[in-house]
């Protein structure tokens, strides 16, 4: 009894403790308001106190200022408007608490100054009796030159820590008066921003330099160097590549600036009582286990422990329901055991959730000193550390969960992390976007090959083409002798090759339409397209065999699942369960495709504000070249998803007149009559069975048996004599 009291009286505690530090449950936003609200307003009724019209207040201000802090007293003016900028520069962080601290270091050191150049160090005179006092310590033990130089630094310190602003940024801030022309001020400043952000975001020029050198001139050039002889190799280059040679010459990498920081503090409660409840819980089951290192995530607490000899895994992923129901927190999941180490990971949902917001992770040296050009920020892992990815090494990525799970942001996520990675140049975009709203926000920016995508026969041929487009590629590259595309790219005497990314939002719309040229594109370019840049992300909502077969499955090993229903969805996605325990919201189990099992990632968030100031901002650094034979029924050059040559149109629109004529004498139609007869394949054979029946001529399938010939012709040709004669053999 007296245990359970206390156990209430801390709950108590804790609740109450937690109510008072989150200010009655206002946002961070509302907080940051009132301070700066409440800055602004002491600022101006100080100003007012020094004039006389602040009323008997202002008296006692003057009076009480000058004693404290001598002619200091314009610090208390100067400081609260320092606060309320600092607290309007941040104002989705929580740091009203570092900006107080740098408020009394500022005062503090500002006055111990001014005591030492006024008299000495005497009190009342210079810096009040603050300055005195908090001056006369340094003065006695260092000095006063060394004091000046101590209290300089901490007055450096303090401004740095009020404007979260770096030394090389307030410096630049500060020199910006001197300079001789205004026409230099834009220039200084974004200088002095690049030179901070070197090898977080000016670096990625550099890597791209490295591996997509400028080339001295272009590919024709090479032609009137080919021998005559070889003229496979010469219509090779000869070819039009359908991709614009695009070069923006004040091309810059957008500003971080356009992205928002992350939001909160993640609280997982009391660790140590949480340790003993599931180290209690599996002893009363008779598992003996010893609790080890505790990792706190943005999203879940992950709490590892170390079984006893003889203890089975398995009992211990058996006792989900019931850790549950001890830990009060649902739902939980258990990784047994946690790759490469010896232990059991069990991940419990914190009290309170931190926001990763895709800013924070695109900011990390990690993103931008990255060896991979198509690195992707996906989101922090569950002891909170960044993870990145690298969309080459993939080389293709399957996106699925439940309606609401969070994959329309996933997928701006890998958009705006490519935005940040590679100029228009060095990266082209096919955006595809059947329920038309999603993409819409990416507009005429200069990284489109053809507008977004919204129709389901345009995207067919946009897949039709970006297969042409890889065996162009391929060509190409066994003329050179190159084996990829980055060995491709560093001869300096070729045109370098742009990675092509396409980004299809909603399959499950397009299987529906055309499931089988869909199905067959997304596996030949899944199959061979790595090693000429191209490369797939696919995104469905509906996790299921008939959208996610076994051949795409077989074929994008990388995937990503988030929130979904059942534990079949889950098996469907990633071939094991695991996702029906996640919490939304972005919460996703990624799975590498060199990975046996996935890793659990809280997915960054990008605003759908933030996602249009970046495609403003590069909106108005270029505009894009569109290339209309990307979604043309008939291109030139480039081969279809079937492997048969560019001319299938032509020989389909020559096939019509006979396909007609064999179902018409046959009295039926089906796709292995058209086989038999006319010698071609299934996938030619139900294109012409589409196209009939588009005309009029039969009607729609009726389950297994063959079609009905709606226009009837009387005579007999040599094909249903053919037949006849079979039967009666």
């Amino acid at each position: 009894m007296a245990n359970n009291i206390d156990k209430n009286n801390g709950e108590k505690k804790e609740k109450l403790s937690r109510q008072a530090k989150s200010w009655l449950g206002l946002e961070t936003e509302t907080k940051n308001g009132i301070l700066a609200v409440f800055f602004f307003t002491l600022s101006i009724i100080s100003v007012l106190s020094y004039v006389n019209l602040a009323g008997i207040f202002g008296e006692y201000f003057i009076k009480i200022g000058n004693f404290l802090f001598g002619k200091g007293t314009f610090l208390i003016t100067l400081t609260l408007i320092l606060g309320g900028v600092s607290i309007l520069k941040s104002f989705h962080k929580d740091i009203y608490k570092t900006t107080l601290i740098g408020m009394v270091l500022f005062v503090f050191s500002f006055l111990g100054i001014l005591a030492i150049f006024y008299n000495g160090a005497e009190p009342v005179s210079g810096g009040g009796y603050i300055g005195y006092g908090f001056s006369y310590p340094f003065v006695r033990f260092l000095g006063i030159y060394a004091s000046i130089i101590v209290f300089v630094a901490l007055l450096v310190s303090s401004i740095m820590i009020i404007l979260d602003i770096s030394i090389i940024r307030l410096f630049g801030f500060f020199s910006l008066p001197f300079k001789k022309s205004k026409d230099d001020l834009p220039n200084t400043m974004e200088d002095i921003a690049a030179d901070e952000e070197k090898g977080v975001i000016g670096q990625i020029a550099e890597i791209g330099k490295k591996i997509l050198p400028r080339p001295n001139f272009r590919v024709q050039k090479i032609d009137e160097e080919i021998n005559e002889d070889s003229g496979t190799e010469k219509n090779i280059f000869s070819k039009k590549t359908g991709i614009p040679d695009i070069k923006i010459s004040n091309w810059k990498m957008p500003p971080l600036d356009l992205l928002e920081e992350d939001r909160g503090k993640p609280s997982s409660g009391d660790i140590k009582a949480m340790s003993a409840v599931i180290q209690k819980t599996l002893f009363n089951f008779g598992l003996e286990v010893e609790m080890g290192e505790t990792n706190v995530g943005p999203t879940v607490t992950q709490y590892t422990l170390k079984p006893s000899q003889g203890v089975k895994l398995t009992k211990i992923t058996g006792l989900s329901n019931d850790l549950s129901l001890a830990l009060a927190a649902h739902p939980i999941r258990i990784e047994a055991p946690i790759p490469g180490r010896s232990l059991v990971g069990i991940e419990v949902p914190n009290r309170v959730v931190s926001q990763v917001r895709l800013k924070n992770l695109i900011e990390q040296k990690d993103f931008a000193h990255n060896s991979t050009l198509l690195t992707l920020a996906l989101g922090r892992n569950v002891s909170g550390g960044p993870v990145f990815c690298g969309l080459e090494k993939m080389p293709h990525m399957l996106i699925a969960g439940a309606t609401g799970a969070g994959k329309t942001i996933c997928l701006n996520t890998v958009i705006v992390s490519l935005l940040y990675r590679l100029p228009p140049e060095q990266l082209k975009m096919i955006l595809i976007d059947p329920k038309r709203v999603e993409f819409p926000v990416y507009k005429d920016i200069p990284h489109l090959l053809t507008p977004v995508i919204v129709d389901a026969d345009k995207t067919v041929n946009a897949l039709q083409w970006a297969v042409g487009e890889m065996e162009r590629r391929f060509d190409i590259l066994s003329a050179v002798g190159s084996r990829d595309i980055i060995s491709y790219n560093k001869k300096n005497e070729l045109k370098p090759l742009p990675y092509i990314v396409l980004v299809i939002d909603e399959l499950a719309d397009l299987m529906a339409t055309f499931g089988r040229e869909v199905e067959a594109a997304i596996v030949r370019l899944a199959q061979m397209s790595r090693a000429v840049g191209i490369h797939l992300v696919v995104c469905t909502q509906r996790p299921s065999v008939d959208v996610i077969t076994g051949l795409i499955k077989a074929n994008i090993t990388c995937r990503i699942a988030l929130q979904v229903a059942s534990q079949i969805d889950s098996r469907t996605i990633l071939d094991m369960g695991g996702a029906e325990k996640l919490l939304g919201n972005g919460d996703m189990l990624y799975l590498a495709g060199d990975a046996s099992k996935p890793i659990r990632v809280q997915g960054a968030f990008i605003s759908e504000k933030e996602t249009k100031r970046v495609a403003d901002y590069i909106r108005t650094i270029g505009q894009p070249i569109y290339q209309q034979e990307v979604t043309d029924h008939k291109r030139d050059g480039g081969s279809s998803w079937g492997g048969s040559s560019s001319g299938d149109d032509d020989i389909d629109d020559d096939m019509y007149e006979e396909a007609k004529d064999v179902v018409m004498a046959a009295g039926k139609a089906s796709a292995s009559l058209l086989q038999r007869r006319l010698r071609i394949g299934y996938a030619r054979a139900a294109r012409l069975l589409d196209v009939l029946e588009e005309k009029g001529v039969i009607g729609p399938p009726d389950g297994a048996k063959p079609r009905q010939v709606l226009i009837k012709d009387d005579s007999k040709d040599w094909y249903s004599q053919f037949d006849h004669q079979q039967e009666v053999k």
